[in-house]
């Protein structure tokens, strides 16, 4: 009888030394998992006449260096496009560059592997800014961007605002045959 209140205590002894420092080291870790972000979007327009398209960020954090797909996916591209344009809005202050910014054939990355761009994509690209302060990108593919099975992406590399805050991107494009661009979709990312 006494054996085993020896050996009872001496477990019990054995298991504080062994559970007060794995609960010490591991509360840390509690602290980062309260930074998760959520997987809700917050969209303007609710109605049928605003598409949510996607997108991927590398970094959100407000003034630090980013690079920012916004996918085409087939689902999205109903015919070949001539003409893509994205309309940038105002409070989204950063400077862009030409050569900042590409369109690029994508492998959409998840949970096994990252989106990459694997194939550049020729194209002219043009910047607009109205006195309105207005500005807009247009991208010229030297040939047409088809409606395959293919998801397509513009990339940008950009500073981040150093305002946090929701801004929506609009995008425009010009099908194959016709003079006028049609709404494609918007994309709605997050600066913290």
């Amino acid at each position: 009888m006494l054996k085993k209140t020896k050996k009872t205590a001496l477990n019990f002894k054995t298991l504080k030394f062994l559970l007060i420092p794995a609960i010490l080291f591991s509360t840390p870790i509690f602290n980062i998992i309260q930074d998760a972000k959520a997987g809700l979007e917050f969209q303007w327009n609710q109605d049928s006449g605003f598409r949510r398209l996607k997108w991927l960020q590398r970094d959100g954090r407000k003034g630090f260096r980013n690079k920012i797909y916004f996918f085409l996916k087939p689902s999205d591209r109903q015919t070949d496009l001539l003409k893509i344009n994205l309309a940038i809005p105002k409070p989204f202050k950063s400077t862009l560059k030409k050569e900042k910014i590409s369109l690029c054939k994508v492998r959409i990355g998840g949970f096994e592997s990252r989106t990459k761009c694997l194939e550049d994509i020729p194209a002219d690209i043009e910047i607009n800014t109205d006195e309105s302060s207005l500005r807009s990108v247009n991208i010229y593919p030297y040939s047409p961007i088809p409606s395959n099975k293919e998801s397509y992406a513009i990339l940008l590399k950009v500073f981040n605002p150093k305002k946090s805050g929701l801004y929506q991107f609009h995008s425009y494009g010009q099908p194959k045959g016709e003079s006028v661009s049609t709404y494609l979709g918007s994309w709605t990312i997050v600066i913290d």
